[in-house]
């Protein structure tokens, strides 16, 4: 499925962003383009410390204090520059306008609040009103991400309920103000398969409901090819393809992206050892020269080593993008 629009909810272009260190500079997110339409799932695949979660906190200017900083690049939310924003003003898009799942709600639930004083905090910067009507709100946010007896779970503590149950509770914060982007980093992590197959589920129908967009981070390609619409895959801080679900499923333009899919379990036909990627990304203090992958990539030759790919249209459509030396010298 393919969403287009003259105007996309969001648009980011260029972005890069640099973390310094005693060892040096470094540059998690390096050069990133993507877009997302309203009704849109986009996901963003990688392996660990590829930059997915930095680049979720780029989005909603939630970088580290004297770490880590935006360098270049732009932001447009319904063609609204968020890098140039106050931090009032900004404060202000957080919630209402673009808001955030985050991966472990153990750690982001506060303990010693109940879960609707946790819902109505939200509401109270963004929506004021009676107590009585927050309360009523927070208890339809629950009701919304189907948190079973909301009158009452509202009244809970964030200990009193399960790793699902909480992580429904996140999902409510996130769509109780009704944003109009919702970045998810990683959500199902802590769930076991069958509530991560529900908690999926419930995120579908509540962007029918909405037409939110949401960008989904993930490092599991079996989720991405149920949910996403298109996908981007990153790679030590770079985005090395992007395109549709149907085209990098049918026909990966990326090495790396090639061998993510092979590494998904088949539940059909031959099953067999799984494939594996070998080696592991090089850590941010090195730079190489040439394509980050090369190290560990069947198919690399001298050039992918010494001199970085550009990225090029991998289809002659402007749809389906990739950076490798293997695409851009067809």
């Amino acid at each position: 499925m393919t969403h287009t629009q003259e105007t996309p909810l969001l648009e980011v272009r260029d972005l890069r962003v640099e973390i310094s260190t005693k060892a040096g500079k470094f540059f998690p997110v390096n050069g990133h383009n993507f877009t997302l339409n309203s009704g849109e799932t986009l996901g963003v695949v990688g392996e660990s410390g590829s930059g997915k979660s930095m680049t979720a906190m780029s989005l909603v200017r939630l970088l580290p204090k004297h770490a880590a900083r935006v360098t270049s690049g732009s932001i447009k939310l319904e063609g609204r520059e968020l890098l140039s924003l106050s931090r009032s003003e900004m404060r202000k898009v957080r919630g209402r306008d673009i808001a955030m799942i985050l991966q472990d709600p153990q750690t982001s639930l506060n303990p010693s609040f109940t879960v609707g004083n946790q819902i109505t905090e939200a509401l109270r910067l963004h929506a004021p009103g009676p107590r009585s009507t927050l309360r009523e709100r927070a208890i339809e946010a629950l009701r919304k991400v189907k948190v079973a007896a909301p009158e009452h779970r509202v009244d809970s503590y964030p200990s009193q309920l399960s790793g699902g149950m909480r992580q429904r509770v996140v999902g409510a914060i996130a769509i109780s103000c009704a944003p109009k982007v919702i970045i998810a980093d990683e959500p199902t992590t802590s769930l076991d398969v069958t509530v991560q197959a529900q908690y999926l589920r419930l995120l579908k129908e509540l962007q029918e409901d909405t037409g939110m967009g949401i960008i989904f981070i993930t490092h599991d390609f079996g989720i991405v090819a149920n949910l996403c619409h298109r996908i981007v895959v990153m790679y030590f801080g770079r985005i090395v393809e992007s395109g549709t679900v149907e085209r990098i499923f049918a026909k990966p333009a990326h090495p790396y992206t090639e061998a993510l899919i092979a590494a998904v379990p088949k539940l059909h036909g031959h099953k067999g050892r799984l494939r594996t990627i070998p080696g592991s990304p090089p850590p941010q203090s090195e730079q190489p020269p040439g394509c980050p992958f090369a190290p560990r990539c069947e198919m690399a030759d001298t050039r992918c080593f010494t001199e970085l790919p550009p990225t090029v249209d991998a289809d002659g459509d402007g749809e389906h993008l990739a950076s490798c030396w293997r695409v851009a010298g067809q």
